[in-house]
């Protein structure tokens, strides 16, 4: 059995940990909802890039473009019309789960 097996991804601690990671200015601009979908549009992004293919090599390297991530986020945020957010407050969230995933040692 993997170290990957003992991964415990928990939607509702990535939700808290992102709205305590947001710097004071945005608590309380987004919803536990609004981050949901953002997350969701994360992994979308995963998904596309081929990042969460099972048959991936483990042990390959993945470099995740956060200026691509966070342009894709935003601009399917904008064509679902979910909140009008600035890539500056959706960068928080991007950063906030990327901090959280590594926080359970996801990537490792």
């Amino acid at each position: 059995m993997s170290d990957k097996d003992d991964l415990i991804y928990d939607e509702d601690d990535s939700v808290a940990f992102i709205q305590n990671y947001l710097p004071q200015e945005l608590k309380g601009k987004f919803s536990n909802d609004d981050i949901n979908y953002i997350v969701d549009l994360i992994y979308e992004f995963y998904e596309s890039k081929g990042f969460l293919d099972e048959n991936s090599d483990d042990n390959a390297e993945i470099d995740i473009d956060e200026d691509e991530l966070i342009g894709f986020v935003v601009k399917n945020a904008q064509k679902d019309g979910v909140g009008k957010f600035s890539p500056e407050d959706i960068t928080f969230i991007v950063q906030g789960e990327l901090e959280y995933c590594d926080s359970i040692n996801m990537f490792d």
